[in-house]
């Protein structure tokens, strides 16, 4: 067991240094975000090959258990260890204000120090008792629910910058474009909502629930336009046609983890296994969403400190700032620059993130009939949905707030 995790340590560390090397000279975040991407490319391979010699580690295999426990306990031994690395980096820059704290050059640097450590951590996770591994998996299922919650934040906050940095243009072309892309949203919002019913509503059997969720999407959709065009709400059709697409996607997700012997999951009721393209396209949604989360952790407001469809304040600023300002390395005199983010929020996403792609991985620490089964079960189907929702949720209070809170000033 410790050559393997030797092995794949050190392969991962040699992918990592030539990546890091490469892109931190740009952004310190791109390599935190390659960091967690070989943080999941671990955990996958372990997944598949690590099992046989877990049930050789007494302190592991101290009672019987099937070979889907193993794959679910490497998965989170490699979470917790990828997670105590982006927790302890948290607390560490909690407090960092301005780019001459000492502790923004040990965020942007100290590479080959960072990586020892991480993979130290995680190699370390593999001799804790198994109580620490089961107490760690059910505080992820809170923990990625609060990233699910981030991420939708977040995606509430791009398409109010979006919105807003098309209606600043104050161009008639620009506004046609945004009723374009705004139909063409709602158009193939309610066109994908249609294929469910095809999906995961087979005839001839009973699919209240299927048929509930989806309806639910769709009479969704409609209300976030009706209170988007709302005279008193002053908003914008973009931002709700947006969360229409959303919200129809994350309740295919929710339909498709239904167990493959459930008879309305017409789609993969004949499937004994998740394709692996299905799998990579989910972990690359995930890398993507962690990326753009990170990459705009602390750089500007967010959208409930906004109001809806109008110019903010810092919304046009870049993402990516430059090498010099990202990196601190100009500082020939001795003022004190603010930092460009919250360095404590950044890696806290990360830790959330780790809980996250844990829980993917081992499909909500359900059992499952079948190893090759990934984000399959009911726990899964209900937190995706209620992800729909609560976006939802969020976007509505977006566009309410300044009516229901007059006194306030969102900007």
């Amino acid at each position: 067991m410790s050559c393997l995790l030797t092995c794949c340590a050190s392969l991962t560390c040699g992918c990592c240094s030539t990546v890091a090397s490469g892109i931190t000279k740009k952004s310190a975040r791109i390599a935190y975000c390659g960091l967690f991407g070989a943080s999941l490319i671990v955990s996958w391979i372990l997944r598949e090959v690590a099992s046989p010699l877990l049930m050789k580690l007494p302190w592991i295999n101290n009672a019987e258990h099937t070979k889907e426990w193993y794959q679910m306990n490497t998965v989170l031994r490699v979470s917790l260890g990828n997670f105590l690395f982006f927790t302890v980096l948290a607390l560490i820059m909690i407090g960092v204000k301005d780019q001459n704290d000492r502790r923004d050059s040990l965020h942007h640097g100290g590479w080959l120090g960072k990586m020892i450590i991480w993979l130290l951590l995680i190699v370390l996770m593999f001799f804790l008792p198994n109580v620490v591994i089961d107490i760690y998996g059910v505080l992820s299922k809170f923990g990625a629910g609060l990233f699910l919650l981030v991420q939708v934040v977040m995606l509430l906050d791009f398409t109010y910058t979006w919105n807003d940095a098309w209606v600043a243009k104050d161009e008639q072309k620009w506004y046609i474009a945004l009723l374009a892309v705004s139909v063409g949203c709602y158009i193939a919002a309610f066109t994908f909502s249609g294929l469910l019913f095809i999906w995961f509503n087979p005839s001839g059997q009973d699919c209240g629930l299927n048929v509930f969720f989806i309806v639910m999407t769709m009479i969704l959709a409609f209300a976030y336009g009706i209170i988007a065009l709302h005279p008193a709400v002053n908003g914008s059709l973009l931002p709700a046609s947006v969360i229409s697409v959303y919200c129809a996607y994350v309740c295919y997700t929710g339909l498709s983890s239904e167990p493959r012997d459930y008879v309305c999951n017409g789609l993969h009721n004949k499937s004994k296994a998740v394709s692996v393209g299905t799998l990579i396209l989910g972990m690359l949604t995930t890398v993507l969403s962690v990326l753009y989360s990170a990459l705009r952790a602390g750089s500007s407001t967010t959208f409930l400190t906004s109001p809806p469809s109008s110019p903010r304040a810092g919304g046009s600023k870049p993402l990516l700032d430059s090498e010099d300002t990202e990196a601190g390395t100009n500082k020939k005199d001795s003022e004190s620059r603010p930092v460009t983010y919250s360095y404590t929020f950044f890696h806290l996403i990360f830790a959330l993130a780790s809980m996250y792609s844990a829980m993917l991985l081992s499909g909500w620490t359900s059992s499952s009939d079948s190893s090759d089964l990934i984000d399959i079960g009911w726990a899964s189907v209900w937190v995706k949905i209620c992800t729909e929702w609560v976006t939802g949720g969020l976007y509505v209070w977006s566009l309410i707030a300044p009516l229901i809170m007059p006194d306030r000033e969102f900007y």
